[in-house]
């Protein structure tokens, strides 16, 4: 009587376990190989909002002007099997294992809309074009002194002059300033919420937080001028042991400019009347 009940007991528990397995969605990775000398392009089916490396040797961006695509390469040769972690803008979790190979046999891969869907969601938000316009206009105009942060090398000067916010969107106004006689071609001018950097971590995290708008905006500063542009961000705050990451890389060129910002200065935005 006892062997039946005990053989009964341990039937329940493996139901138990097996509904439970079954419950949890499973999130397959997809295997990627990139290699130093070539870029591989990984398509999503919506934009992309939040990549995260499991290690250093593994370089990822989005390509310019495009939401969708992530731009994948390897730092250098031969590393170790590590991953990468892509969330869109629809709440889906792709993972990759990624490895090295010389020679990829593929360098464009696409991610079907079947992959299945973690818990995360997004809520949408709706902004009057019209009204963040104005308030960008209004916040380039503003009178500011000194600045949040700033950055320079090789006869530029990056700056963030300040931060306003009216109605759940912060707009950060930006000064650029080339001081050389060679003008100024802006390839990336972006904004990440990054993971503060230790010796013994090689995983890190990087946010994109896309601007709803670009007031006065540029793709080039002429030689020994400079210019302000305001840019309209969707409402956030920065985490514990993150901060604010806002890039600015010269296309075709080396002059690459870097600013970080922690919470303290950004929750002290000005109130846009």
């Amino acid at each position: 009587m006892k062997t039946i009940k005990a053989v009964f007991i341990l039937g329940i528990a493996f139901l138990l376990n097996g509904i439970s397995a079954y419950a949890q969605p499973e999130i397959n990775s997809v295997t990627v190989y990139i290699t130093a000398t070539k870029t591989t392009n990984i398509i999503f089916p919506q934009a992309i909002v939040s990549v995260d490396r499991g290690s250093r040797y593994v370089l990822a961006q989005k390509a310019k002007g495009v939401e969708n695509i992530l731009q994948v390469k390897a730092a250098r040769d031969s590393f170790p099997e590590t991953n990468l972690s892509v969330i869109t803008a629809d709440g889906r979790l792709s993972s990759f294992v990624v490895n090295y190979s010389r020679q990829p046999e593929t360098l464009t891969i696409s991610i079907s809309d079947n992959t299945a869907k973690n818990g995360i969601t997004f809520s949408e938000a709706n902004y009057n074009k019209a009204e963040v316009t104005r308030y960008a206009k209004a916040a380039l105009n503003a009178k500011v002194n000194g600045s949040v942060a700033r950055d320079k090398t090789a006869g530029i000067r990056f700056l963030v002059r300040s931060f306003f916010i009216h109605n759940d969107v912060i707009y950060c106004r930006l000064e650029i300033g080339n001081r050389s006689n060679i003008g100024y071609d802006i390839g990336q001018l972006r904004f990440f919420i990054r993971d503060q950097q230790k010796a013994n971590r090689t995983a890190t995290q990087e946010i994109e937080v896309a601007p709803v708008l670009a007031e006065n905006a540029s793709d080039a500063i002429k030689a020994n001028t400079t210019q302000s542009i305001v840019f309209a961000l969707p409402k956030f705050t920065i985490p514990d042991k993150k901060y604010l990451a806002i890039q600015l890389m010269e296309k075709n060129g080396g002059r690459h400019l870097e600013v970080h910002i922690k919470n303290r200065k950004l929750v002290r935005a000005r109130l846009l009347p």
